[in-house]
């Protein structure tokens, strides 16, 4: 059976790392779907590209079980995250990020994606790497310089440069 994947957006998204994931996706028979982490599917990139995703996360709560893996593709949105966590969509994407752990799903994710984790609060001792501005703010999991970590069902990359390299190894995992 193939495998399928949830994939959470923020508007605007890091369009380098989202579409890393959504091609390796493709070209290896995954199936996935993009939420919109935002009240609306039409999401740009961090670069202007306008793209519609195919729901919003409110729509994700209560579907992890649908799934065998989350990514979370970092955008410009996470920097400012605190200002705006009390947003409909920024509690949903808390529940749905504690969902997906609960029920031991592989959790993904690049650049700030281990930042989120961590204030969903599943990263307790789990080896994450994560961009450089993020690292001090990782105070449960263990923040590396590595280029990417594999620790339980965390998939880690430092920024958008290097989910090239942790490709093959979540390839394996999802095959």
């Amino acid at each position: 059976m193939a495998k399928r994947i949830a994939v959470l957006a923020v508007n605007p998204v890091n369009g380098l790392g989202l579409f890393q994931y959504l091609e390796s996706f493709y070209e290896n028979q995954i199936i996935y779907r993009v939420y919109a982490v935002a009240e609306t599917t039409d999401m740009r990139t961090n670069s202007g590209i306008r793209f519609y995703a195919d729901d919003v996360i409110e729509n994700l709560k209560g579907h992890a079980h649908e799934y065998d893996a989350l990514v979370f593709s970092c955008g410009d949105a996470v920097p400012v995250f605190k200002e705006h966590a009390s947003e409909v969509h920024n509690v949903a994407l808390m529940q749905v990020i504690k969902e997906f752990a609960e029920e031991g799903k592989l959790i993904i994710g690049h650049c700030a994606a281990a930042l989120i984790f961590e204030i969903a609060g599943i990263t307790e001792g789990v080896r994450l790497a994560v961009h450089p501005l993020a690292k001090p703010a990782i105070c449960k999991g263990v923040a590396t310089d590595s280029a990417y970590e594999i620790d339980r069902n965390f998939f880690t990359a430092q920024n958008e440069h290097t989910p090239p390299s942790l490709m093959p190894e979540l390839m394996k995992a999802l095959k």
